[in-house]
């Protein structure tokens, strides 16, 4: 199976519903939001999936591009992408294993744009949302996106934490992206 992204480059993803690329308007949607912002930036990609957000923002010129997924399959596919796409003057790395243990080591570390796409039905927004905060992840003008359920019910988010707080929110159809940044 595959996907494509900005610049009609094909992507791989693998068979059936284990990662869940973000629908094809939804990307379009964030970097447009974003754009002006990717060239150059420090982007992590959190549960990467098929790794299609990462490849993106190397296609739209981000230095760096770190990804942490759980699965071996997908993270052999991310590779396979994220090499494809990147140039020699970008590096990326993709992290194996699960996502909360994972942000430990990258403490410390300062990203401008973070994308947070995690099983919609799953426990992990709190949990990664308060590991993003206590490492200090995002960088002092950077932004967080979170993908969920437009549900509430499926998805509850918090308004704000010790230093992010909710900024705006956008739904697409059976999508919904809601954004943090450091609280002023």
């Amino acid at each position: 199976m595959s996907i494509r992204i900005y610049g009609n480059r094909e992507l791989k993803t693998l068979p059936g519903l284990e990662t869940r690329p973000t629908p094809a308007r939804v990307r379009q949607a964030l970097f447009n939001i974003w754009q002006g912002a990717i060239a150059g930036c420090r982007w992590l990609d959190l549960c990467s999936g098929s790794g299609a957000m990462g490849a993106e923002a190397l296609c739209r010129d981000a230095a760096v591009v770190v990804g942490i997924e759980r699965s071996t399959a997908a993270c052999n596919i991310i590779h396979q992408n994220w090499q494809q796409v990147a140039t020699e003057s970008q590096q990326f790395q993709l992290l194996r294993g699960d996502v909360i243990q994972r942000l430990a080591d990258l403490a410390g570390q300062k990203f401008d744009r973070i994308y947070f796409d995690p099983p919609y039905a799953g426990e992990l927004y709190q949990p990664v949302l308060a590991a993003i905060d206590r490492y200090e992840l995002l960088a002092p003008m950077g932004e967080l996106a979170v993908e969920h359920s437009p549900n509430p019910q499926l998805s509850t988010l918090p308004a704000s934490l010790a230093t992010l707080e909710l900024c705006r929110h956008k739904s697409y159809g059976n999508t919904a992206i809601s954004f943090y940044q450091l609280q002023a």
